[in-house]
């Protein structure tokens, strides 16, 4: 099997199951969102799946290979990850951040080669940021940050992407620039988001978590439901169909629904 996947992982501490038995195969250049409340598992199924945490039970695979046998340089060659909130002390340029990506494919020691340059300046221009190479990573905004940090990942140039979260704290303007830009990456991707319609206007395909466990797999139009929204965060919501993905409107407590045309 080539690609990603996890098999019937879970992870467990002392006293909790964090993820329990999830299973999830991805396909060559699909764009997949893990939806859930706060503590449904997200987070640690993204971390399951770059190698950072080791499963209790199950085993996550790339390219039919267990993650342990691939190896962690190996790993990082194929698998980059983009965290909710990313900081530094040390006075690094945006070029210099997005060159971190280029680590797991030089020895140790060893300068930067002409191809880590040429992956460094394509990715900059990737995620526009080209003109900001220079510029202190301590005076970006937010969503500039996030475009940075993306870049990095680019430079490593993977096949698969995993983001926890990325559209935290932007305004709505980089939010939709920032999906816009993953969506758009040729990548396989995964990416969890609080958002519903954010989810359902740029994922191919929605795994929703709840406990740690998967409620619903499956298209956003056949996962995001009115009784899947109010099973898993306890809410009501109306769902409407716009062309190419479903629209959700939630309800005030006590509000009625609209009536529905005859």
């Amino acid at each position: 099997m080539t690609g990603l996947r996890a098999d019937r992982v879970s992870r467990r501490t002392a006293d909790k199951v964090i993820v329990d038995g999830l299973t999830l195969t991805l396909g060559p250049g699909e764009t997949v969102g893990l939806l859930g409340p706060n503590g449904s598992g997200k987070s640690t199924l993204l971390r399951l799946l770059a190698g950072v945490l080791a499963p209790t039970a199950g085993v996550v695979t790339l390219d039919g290979r267990p993650l342990p046998e691939v190896g962690r340089r190996a790993t990082a060659r194929r698998i980059a990850t983009v965290e909710q909130h990313a900081h530094t002390q040390t006075e690094l340029t945006v070029r210099d951040v997005v060159a971190l990506g280029r680590i797991p494919h030089r020895r140790a020691w060893t300068p930067p080669t002409a191809a880590d340059a040429e992956a460094v300046s394509a990715a900059l221009a990737r995620t526009g940021l080209t003109d900001r190479a220079a510029q202190s990573w301590h005076t970006l905004s937010g969503g500039e940050r996030q475009r940075t940090q993306i870049a990095r990942a680019l430079a490593q140039e993977p096949r698969e992407l995993l983001l926890d979260e990325p559209t935290n704290h932007l305004d709505i303007q980089h939010q939709l620039d920032l999906l816009e830009l993953v969506a758009g990456l040729p990548v396989t991707t995964v990416i969890a988001l609080h958002d519903l319609n954010l989810a359902a206007m740029y994922c191919d395909r929605l795994l929703v978590l709840r406990d740690g466990r998967a409620v619903a797999e499956g298209t956003p139009a056949e996962v995001l439901t009115p009784a899947l929204i109010e099973q898993v965060y306890a809410v009501r919501a109306e769902v409407t169909t716009e062309p190419g993905h479903p629209v959700i409107r939630f309800l005030r407590r006590g509000a009625q629904p609209s009536a529905r045309p005859a």
